[in-house]
This record gives structure tokens, C-alpha cells and sequence, in this order.
């Protein structure tokens, strides 16, 4: 049987153009017209003011913590329940992460577990730099409630919104919301350029600062001059070339993913050992991944992971949501506030197949596949 991928590329065709225009004027080392241009694209789809084209999305997440000065013996609180990539980037700094407990309504930061976590480290007189909020896959998080809590208590937002790009809440594009906002263009993800990232804020001096920083800090002056610690973290031209092909259909995609939502959601209306990530009213999710509950006290034994290797076993790319980091053995010893909805989800819950060059047979052979083994 054809392998079904949890998430795979999707070229549109628009991307040749571009990159062919770059090897015609052999403009394949990093900057260039494609990396303008894709920097412009993005700063007037997600409505910023400003964007540096980076080479991941984690680059972008390790520069916003430098523009905001976090160092050693910083604190910075960022949701539990995400990938390891929103958290590594505080280590580099010197800095602590503390993690925080998810909410049912939209699986991400809970800003009631964030204020207390705000308080209880203040408490302990530690400096609180920054809050990573994460939506994951695609869900917008209680946005509004997390920036009155940042605002009150003075701290500066930072928006992962990596697995975010086309979602949105109540009108407004995720990647808009914090001081600074990234975007990643890893090759699972609404659109690719292969492996990239992007920074994104309304303030010039920001961005400005990233891109000097990004270039390894080189100083104006005729010879190599460096006055600051820099980092080799610009995208290249050819890749951005193909991330301005992608942003030509990104609306397309992320209507191809809700679709596959849709369907599964579909599937299995009225089944109530099956519970899908919920969208509030007034968001607008791109659904990146289709995730699932399974109820365990409904399904006879099966759990996520028996159905996630019966899955397997029929070539069907399946994966658990994802673990979250305070319970990761790098982390073991970092702070965390909350209880147990973390936690909850990574033991029930399953990514399925949902990328946007899935076809319908490909959705129905999920669906029967998991029918078969619920019973």
C-alpha cells in the first residue's frame, strides 16, 4: 500500500518561477530579491509591519528572546504542552524556562495557571523576561485573556505561532498578537520552504536589529568587524523563492486542511469514544493536524497508541500529541504550574493524516482503518 504521510509537502508549481529566476541571475547565496519579497509577503498576509525571513522557526524564537534581553538567571514562561523547539531556545539564553499547564478549550496555555506562574515566580524573586504562548496545531489560544494577563503584569509577549500561519482569531491572523511573533516553514507544516522560519513585529527597530544579528553581527566597515555575538540565521534565496510560490495558494491550503478536519469530524459524528480539538466561536483554526481523544473507558482497551500502531501497520502515518515538557527528562527540573490537562492529552490524544495533497480515498482508508480497529 501507498504510504499515507501525516503531513507532507505540497508544491503548488508557482515555486519554479522563482527559483528559476534565482539561478538565472545566480542569486543562490543568502538575501536577495526572493527574500525581500517573500519578507513582504508575509508581513502583508499576517498584517505586521515587519518580517525577517530566517532559516527556522526556532532562529526566530532564539532572536526574539535576544531582542527582549533575556539572559542568565531569567525567568520565561512558556506553555508545557508544545514542541521541544518553543523551549530550547531559553536555554541558549541562560535563562529558566517554567512550564505551564493547557486549558480544554483550546488545549494551549491556560491564563489563569500563566498568572499564578507570573506570581509564584515573582514570589521567589526571579526576574520574569518573557511568555511563549503556542498554537498548537493551528488552534488559536485564548489570546485575548494572555495579553491581559502580560499586560499586567509588564511582561512582553512573544507569539509562537509556528504552527499557526492562516489561523486566526476573531478576524486578526495569528503571528499579530505579541511584541514578537514567528512563523516556521519546516517541511510538515501549512507551507514550506523546505526548512525556514520567520520573525515578525510591528516595531522596525526590532526586526532591523534581528536581520543584523542574523547575518553573523558583521559591522559597517570594509573589513570583517564584529561588535556583537551574531548568528547564521538568514534564509537563503532559493529557499525563499519557493516560500513565495507557497504564499501564493496559503489560503487554499488551509482551507484543504479544514476539509480534512471536516471529514474526519464527519466520520465519526455521534461516536463519543472519539473527541476532536475544539474551535472556539470567534476562532478560526487552520488545523495543521486533525487531533483526536480516544476515550479509553469507551473503547474496550483500545488506546491512542494501539491505534496509532494498527495505523502503522497499515502504512498510515500517525502520531501522539505532543509531550509535554515538563515531563521530558531534559527538563525534569524545571518549574511548572497546573495540573493534569497536559499530561491528559498526550496520554489519549493522536495526530491523524492531514496534509493538503491528501486525497478522499486516502481520508476513507483512515477512517476504515480506525473503525476496524475501535470494533
Amino acid at each position: 500500500m501507498n504510504k499515507i504521510w501525516l503531513s507532507s509537502p505540497h508544491m503548488s508549481g508557482h515555486e519554479q518561477k522563482y527559483v528559476q529566476e534565482a539561478f538565472e541571475t545566480n542569486w543562490v547565496a543568502p538575501l536577495g530579491p526572493n527574500v525581500d519579497g517573500f519578507e513582504q509577503d508575509l508581513s502583508r498576509y499576517v498584517g505586521v509591519g515587519h518580517a525577517a525571513a530566517l532559516s527556522s522557526g526556532t532562529a526566530a524564537l532564539h532572536l526574539a528572546l535576544v531582542m527582549l534581553g533575556v539572559g542568565q538567571g531569567d525567568v520565561v514562561i512558556c506553555q508545557s504542552f508544545t514542541f521541544a523547539a518553543s523551549a530550547n531556545p531559553i536555554v541558549y539564553q541562560g535563562a529558566t524556562p517554567v512550564f505551564v499547564d493547557s486549558e480544554w478549550e483550546t488545549w494551549n496555555i491556560c491564563p489563569e495557571a500563566l498568572e499564578e506562574a507570573i506570581k509564584g515566580e515573582r514570589a521567589k524573586g526571579k526576574n520574569v523576561k518573557a511568555v511563549i504562548v503556542v498554537h498548537l496545531y493551528g488552534m488559536p489560544a485564548k489570546i485575548d485573556e494572555i495579553i491581559d494577563v502580560c499586560a499586567h503584569y509588564e511582561v512582553p509577549l512573544i507569539e509562537d505561532a509556528a504552527e499557526g500561519l492562516g489561523a486566526s482569531w476573531q478576524g486578526r491572523k495569528l503571528g499579530s498578537f505579541g511584541k514578537l511573533n514567528i512563523l516556521s516553514f519546516n517541511g510538515n507544516k501549512i507551507i514550506t520552504t523546505s526548512g525556514g522560519g520567520a520573525l515578525l513585529s510591528d516595531d522596525e527597530k526590532l526586526i532591523q536589529q534581528s536581520r543584523f544579528l542574523a547575518t553573523q553581527a558583521r559591522d559597517n566597515a570594509p573589513h570583517y568587524q564584529h561588535s556583537q555575538i551574531g548568528y547564521n540565521y538568514r534564509m537563503s534565496n532559493i529557499c525563499a523563492g519557493i516560500g513565495r510560490g507557497q504564499m501564493q495558494v496559503i489560503d487554499e491550503r488551509v482551507s484543504q486542511r479544514r476539509a480534512n478536519f471536516a471529514w474526519y469530524q464527519q466520520a465519526f459524528e455521534g461516536d463519543d469514544r472519539i473527541a476532536f480539538q475544539p474551535e472556539r466561536e470567534g476562532s478560526y483554526a487552520n488545523r495543521w493536524l486533525s487531533c483526536i481523544r480516544v476515550d479509553v473507558t469507551k473503547t474496550s482497551g483500545v488506546t491512542r497508541e494501539v491505534l496509532r500502531m494498527a495505523l502503522a501497520a497499515e502504512s498510515i502515518e500517525a502520531r501522539p500529541l505532543w509531550k509535554p515538557m515538563h515531563l521530558q527528562p531534559v527538563f525534569e527540573d524545571t518549574p511548572y504550574y497546573g495540573g493534569q490537562i497536559a499530561q491528559t492529552l498526550f496520554d489519549d490524544g493522536l495526530c491523524l493524516p492531514s496534509g493538503s495533497n491528501l486525497t478522499e480515498e486516502d481520508l476513507q482508508r483512515v477512517v476504515e482503518a480506525m473503525k476496524r480497529t475501535l470494533g
